[in-house]
């Protein structure tokens, strides 16, 4: 995924940018960071696996299909705004593993 933050750019204007995103299991992204707050809509859930820039395991987070993710990026940090993972902090860079045993799939709208 060569740093970015999906596996493909399918849209973007002067407000948005919009990724689609997809994992296999056991696949993992590349270190990317995320300069913009985002929420993504999970398409097809998976337990994802987060870890920082030097590999340290920062957890894992049960994605469900049809999950709808909001998170603001502040400060070198994402923090998770909506009801499913509220509170939950990572650093903007990271990267993440699909650790479940099913194809993973979203949508991620990027605020500029």
């Amino acid at each position: 995924m060569s740093g970015k933050v999906g596996s493909e750019k399918v849209f973007e204007n002067d407000k948005v940018i919009v990724w689609n995103f997809e994992l296999a299991p056991g696949e993992e992204t590349e270190v990317h960071t995320h300069e913009h707050s985002y929420m993504w809509y999970a398409v097809a859930g998976t337990t994802l696996q987060a870890f920082d820039e030097h590999g340290n395991d920062l957890g894992e987070l049960d994605v469900p299909t049809g999950a709808v993710y909001s998170l603001k990026v502040e400060n070198g940090e994402i923090e998770v705004l909506s009801e499913i993972g509220k509170g939950l902090r990572i650093p903007a860079r990271h990267k993440a593993r699909n650790v479940g045993p099913t194809h993973y799939r979203e949508i991620l709208v990027e605020y500029k």
